[in-house]
């Protein structure tokens, strides 16, 4: 069986889509960070007020979440490349157990928060946990089957938790519509919001996976 490989429009598309992400994530914690470690003052929504807070209660849990979160984005699409597999293997894997860790440290974490910073109550708190509990199964599930050495189920596997991982990104634009076009308050649409984009990304995974399938 052949892989079947994606037209080269949609593997450009997908890189700039999965690259505008990265970038979103990476100012997003770049600004938590700098806001924790006193550089930034505060964001104070004029509407809604203070959003940092609950950062700022559990500064110790918000960067061992931030800090392996930024690793896990930056490396992980660089797993995906056959260039770097073909030129260095032991790179490859090396990076891999770095990955590894970071998502392990990323979904406890995610769950820890789940309870303590959830600006959305209950709505908030079920989407993060369900998720950060399915972004581990699907650690442990590729983990696996590179010990079977199933290349093609450890791809997939791993897309699963990548595509779990990235939705933390498109959650911010979709925070911004409610903000700029709904009159719901925070404490409402944010559940809805973790909601749409973690579902969003589990089923555009899915979809690429059944679609274009690996066998290298």
């Amino acid at each position: 069986m052949k892989d079947k490989k994606p037209p080269i429009w949609l593997l450009r598309t997908r890189n700039i889509v999965i690259t505008l992400l990265v970038l979103i994530a990476l100012i997003v914690a770049s600004r938590r960070m700098l806001t924790l470690g006193g550089v930034l003052k505060p964001y104070v929504n004029p509407k809604f007020g203070p959003f940092d807070n609950r950062f700022a209660v559990y500064p110790f849990l918000t960067f061992l979440h931030i800090i392996p979160g930024v690793l896990f984005l930056v490396l992980t699409p660089l797993q995906f490349s056959k260039k770097l597999r073909s030129h260095s293997i032991k790179t490859h894997r090396v990076m891999g157990w770095i990955v590894a860790t970071c998502a392990f440290i990323i979904g406890i974490t995610a769950l820890i928060m789940s309870f303590k910073m959830a600006i959305g109550g209950a709505i908030e708190t079920a989407a993060t946990v369900t998720f950060a509990l399915f972004f581990l199964f699907a650690l442990f599930k590729a983990l696996y089957h590179i010990k079977q050495k199933q290349i093609s189920l450890h791809r997939e596997w791993m897309i699963r938790m990548f595509a779990i991982g990235l939705a933390i990104a498109t959650v911010r634009p979709i925070v911004g519509l409610f903000f700029g076009f709904s009159k719901l308050g925070p404490h409402q649409f944010f559940g809805i919001a973790f909601w749409i984009g973690f579902i969003l990304h589990a089923i555009i995974a899915e979809i690429y996976i059944r679609k274009y399938k690996y066998t290298g």
